[in-house]
């Protein structure tokens, strides 16, 4: 192709030459040990590419970037490609100005909408770029607002419902709406769409990591057999399916299996993201704290939006009691999601390690009001104040935590023994401020508990019979 000048005969040159440079990339990375060896390493046909479309960009006028094909003009593929290459390049306004051409040159090009993606940064930067009005643009924008983990998901819904109505027959909007759901972490319902999207094509695999990552979740252990052995089926050779088997084994226990395949995952895809990032989980489980860290800092690289690998690095950092360091990852994913109420309580847990409770009393109010659906921040808000000697607002927040246990009607061992101590704190707290009624009826209900709570209830009853027989004589 090299002396052929059209459009066309350029864009297959052009592109084969940047896979190629790829590929001698990725491999000459898997001869580097060293993380800093291999950020290094670069795509050296970048350079060449950048040199000759950057020229034919620069020569042809703004009418002709907007679709023209006469002449040396760019053509909209080639202009992607440049955007491709400009973003590799880390120049990336120039990149967005030539993919922003492309896809309003060429809408149907859904390569370049996914680049334009990882480019946007916020929900406000969108509006800036000049994008034509096209039912793909709206498939962007949702796309962007679930990539950005958008919390306005009413926007999201109203957007993707649109779309539906026209397009009701597209697995891949069916498939946006079951990850919209996942993001609010509304798993049932999640878990639900993407059975229908198996159901109604058993040979699609795209997301579908997506859908084993929920039934891993769930603790769906037949279901997610059964998706495995649907996927090995269908394609084996696909990185979602060394994916979904990852998580299969993971469930039984097996980390070593698990982490096999997701290695095996990324070799068909080095830059497949949920694959470091779950590799990384299996590492925290196999205590291999420095083995975790690469894998999370591999996900971060690829996508330093990815909330989980941020979160991964500040929960190994915390097992390594590397307290200041876990700080610092967990603040980069509470700014990701700052309504994800288990950010915040990550967060609040480090500075108690800190002894910086006034912080962490203010995170756990931030996970508070972001409805928290375990109750975990009420109980670390009682505990907070508890150390901090203001018991009558650790009270309040206990008599919350009963409250909550009752309404949920929750028997699990570890909430009997959150029950527990919240009782314990409220009947020694209104046995100190002379409230007897109270104390007693907090006593009476740990004598239901049982165990050594039981015998500490009778010691401050019996206390308690002393002190008014005192006060009667």
């Amino acid at each position: 192709l090299e002396g052929y000048k059209g459009q066309h005969a350029r864009f297959l040159r052009c592109y084969s030459r940047y896979l190629a440079g790829e590929r001698s990339r990725l491999e000459e990375m898997q001869q580097k040990r060293e993380p800093l060896a291999r950020a290094k390493v670069t795509n050296r046909a970048l350079r060449e590419l950048e040199n000759e479309l950057g020229t034919l960009y620069r020569n042809t006028p703004s009418e002709k970037k907007e679709g023209s094909t006469s002449g040396e003009a760019i053509d909209p593929f080639c202009m992607y490609l440049y955007g491709l290459v400009l973003k590799q390049l880390d120049r990336t306004d120039l990149a967005t100005e030539a993919l922003v051409r492309s896809v309003n040159a060429y809408p149907f090009n859904w390569s370049a909408w996914r680049c334009l993606t990882s480019l946007v940064k916020s929900k406000e930067s969108v509006s800036k770029l000049g994008l034509k009005d096209h039912c793909i643009t709206q498939m962007f924008l949702a796309d962007v607002y679930l990539e950005l983990q958008h919390h306005e998901t009413n926007e999201v819904m109203d957007i993707l419902t649109a779309l539906i109505d026209v397009f009701p027959n597209s697995t891949h909007l069916n498939a946006q709406i079951a990850m919209a759901y996942y993001n609010m972490r509304d798993f049932d319902e999640a878990q639900r769409l993407f059975q229908i999207l198996h159901e109604t094509d058993p040979w699609r695999l795209s997301s579908m990591d997506v859908y084993s990552n929920i039934l891993f979740v769930k603790e769906c252990k037949a279901e997610l057999s059964f998706l495995a052995h649907t996927a090995i089926k269908t394609d084996k050779y696909r990185p979602e399916t060394c994916c979904i088997i990852g998580n299969y084994y993971s469930l039984k226990g097996e980390h070593e299996r698990a982490v096999i395949y997701f290695k095996r995952a990324l070799r068909l895809d080095p830059s497949y993201l949920s694959a470091w990032t779950l590799m990384g989980h299996e590492y925290v489980e196999m205590r291999n704290s420095a083995a975790a860290i690469e894998a999370y800092r591999r996900a971060v690289d690829i996508n330093p939006r990815d909330y989980r690998a941020w979160y991964g690095l500040g929960q190994t950092y915390e097992i390594m009691r590397m307290h200041n360091y876990a700080l610092y990852y967990f603040r980069k994913a509470t700014k990701l999601r700052p309504y994800d109420p288990r950010m915040w309580c990550a967060m609040g847990d480090t500075f108690e390690r800190l002894s910086r409770y006034e912080d962490a009393i203010k995170c756990y109010k931030q996970a508070e009001g972001n409805e928290d659906p375990e109750g975990t921040a009420i109980l670390k808000l009682a505990n907070a104040y508890r150390k901090t000697k203001d018991n009558d607002t650790a009270a309040v927040y206990f008599r919350k935590v009963l409250q909550q246990r009752e309404e949920e009607g929750g028997g699990s061992i570890e909430e009997r023994r959150d029950n527990a101590d919240a009782l314990l704190f409220l009947a020694r707290h209104y046995k100190g401020k002379g409230e007897m009624k109270e104390c007693e009826r907090y006593c009476n209900r740990l004598l239901d508990i049982g165990g050594t709570v039981k015998d500490e209830a009778k010691s401050i009853l019996q206390e308690m019979r002393e002190r008014r027989r005192h006060l009667a004589s």
